[in-house]
């Protein structure tokens, strides 16, 4: 299935003319929290449900969806897509395409990407497995194993469900009062240091 796509300045340009574009951020609670277009809304992705959206956004004006990089919107177009809802629209590149642009952004509360925890996480269950290997019961190997294929399969599919388990965990969850109090609602041009 092929995807619409746009490039971060023309999405800018366009909605200077137009301030009724809307642009749906897909990413989590925290992310969001962290770095978002000024003009973006979040809807994370496991909890985008394409009849809402469309219940509230007329067909013949395009949808928009961003996300870290990319790959989250693309999704978020296939699922409106799938739901009859021919007009969604990714942005190219996402937010980091985004802030490399100099278009504008809010800046919140720093947080740990979840492809950086996901990187954590399956490091330590494969040492883990390997120590246990040699330390414990040889069986012990099959931790490995298991989260190797995980990460193949993660791959092949575009779809991680350490990502998605590890999206739920607490830290990563933005209480509706914190995300209000830890948001600079001041727009910034600049993108951050890296």
């Amino acid at each position: 299935m092929s995807v619409s796509s746009i490039s971060p300045q023309e999405l800018h340009d366009r909605a200077k003319n137009d301030p009724s574009i809307e642009l749906i951020d897909v990413r989590t609670p925290a992310e969001y929290r962290e770095v978002h277009a000024t003009m973006a809304r979040n809807v994370p992705l496991d909890g985008l449900k394409p009849e809402d959206l469309t219940g509230e956004h007329s067909e013949d004006q395009p949808l928009y969806f961003i996300c870290r990089s990319g790959s989250r919107g693309s999704k978020a177009c296939e699922a409106m897509a799938s739901s009859g809802f021919d007009n969604a629209v990714n942005v190219e590149g996402g937010t980091l395409a985004w802030e490399s642009a100099d278009l504008p952004v809010v800046r919140g509360q720093k947080t740990m990407s979840l492809e950086r925890q996901v990187r954590i996480a399956a490091g330590s269950l494969v040492v883990l497995g390997a120590v246990l290997a040699l330390a414990v019961h040889p069986y012990f190997v099959g931790l490995s194993a298991f989260v190797g294929a995980g990460l193949v399969f993660a791959g092949i599919t575009d779809t991680c469900g350490m990502g998605m388990l590890i999206s739920k965990m607490p830290w990563n969850q933005v209480s509706a009062n914190a995300s209000e109090d830890s948001i600079d609602n001041s727009p910034v041009d600049q993108p951050a240091e890296t």
